[in-house]
């Protein structure tokens, strides 16, 4: 049985059912509790858990994230919201140098099970302070594990998941698809860390994405449909680990790949991707892998260039297009 829900509302539940079944789960950060979260993702929440456990905390990233860490060496469990990750980027002391670090730095003596979560990447015309993807970056970080995903029902299960992790993980959600709809499964599951989904089969040529990316590199399989091309589209849902596995498989299915990455090219996931994919599956390869990225600069604010600047339906389908009838 499964019902519909928002990717809010699965945020919501995960966090939720957690703090029922473990007391020491807490949720902090900036507006989570009397005014429900930024994004209401926190909604009733400190009705139900109490301030104790639901806390506003000063607008000072560096200062709750250090404290969720410590808290997190010491037995509890927080989830740390960031109004938006590009915030977040005050507190990537205490998330790279404290939280990732310290299983090593203790010889393994401490964990630190904590999860950082909030949006990632444009939401319109923000500008370019507000409008930056970060999985690249926090991947980059060992010791760190990074979510990335917006269906409802993985957001659920993985969030879960994460909170259960002994391991510092960065959850990166999307602003714009906070009201998404989609079906999760009733009762208790929770989605493993680390495993890509396929969400569309296809033969012809390979599309693989992450976050907001995943619902336009569906939209563009079902256009290239239409012109006889059989796209098959695979979901990331974790950036570290990543599941190359599931990415090499589908390449030696289909012989060509596209990546689909909101992220500046350079240093980006899709470049580890690529990379990954000529090591291990050069020999499938029919056409070059291909990328479609953010552009090489800093997002402009004019709706035009923020058009301009972000991958879109007509730039992944082009894409499929030149690969799909390139040869070497």
């Amino acid at each position: 049985m499964a019902r519909t829900a928002t990717l809010r509302d699965a945020l919501r539940e995960a966090m939720s059912e957690e703090m029922r079944r473990d007391p020491s789960v807490f949720l902090m950060g900036e507006e989570v509790a009397e005014y429900n979260g930024a994004y209401k993702v926190s909604k009733g929440m400190l009705d139900e858990f109490g301030p104790g456990r639901i806390i506003d905390t000063p607008i000072s990233e560096l200062g709750f994230a250090g404290i969720g860490v410590g808290a997190a060496m010491n037995g509890l469990r927080p989830v740390v919201e960031f109004m938006t990750w590009n915030f977040a980027v005050l507190a990537f002391d205490q998330i790279v140098n404290n939280a990732a670090k310290t299983l090593s730095q203790s010889a393994g003596e401490f964990t630190c099970p904590i999860v950082f979560r909030g949006p990632s990447g444009s939401a319109g015309q923000l500008a370019q302070q507000h409008s930056q993807t970060f999985e690249s970056w926090l991947a980059n970080c060992p010791g760190l594990k990074v979510v990335s995903c917006i269906d409802p029902a993985d957001a659920k299960g993985l969030l879960k998941s994460a909170i259960r992790d002994d391991d510092p993980v960065c959850f990166m959600e999307s602003e714009l698809f906070y009201g998404l709809q989609g079906e999760i499964p009733e009762g208790e599951y929770l989605v493993p860390i680390g495993r890509a989904a396929i969400r569309r089969k296809g033969s012809d040529v390979t599309i693989v994405a992450y976050n907001k990316m995943v619902e336009l590199a569906k939209n563009a399989a079902v256009e290239l449909e239409k012109e006889g091309i059989q796209a098959e589209v695979i979901d990331l849902r974790t950036i570290r680990p990543l599941d190359y596995d599931s990415v090499i498989a589908s390449v030696q299915k289909t012989n060509r790949l596209v990546v689909i990455d909101e992220g500046w090219p350079y240093g980006s996931v899709s470049a580890e991707i690529a990379y990954m994919v000529q090591k291990r599956a050069f020999d499938y390869l029919d056409a070059p892998v291909t990328r479609v990225n953010a552009a090489d600069t800093s997002l402009p604010y004019a709706p035009t260039l923020v058009q301009a600047y972000l991958p879109d339906l007509a730039k992944i389908v082009q894409a499929v297009k030149e690969v799909r009838y390139m040869r070497y």
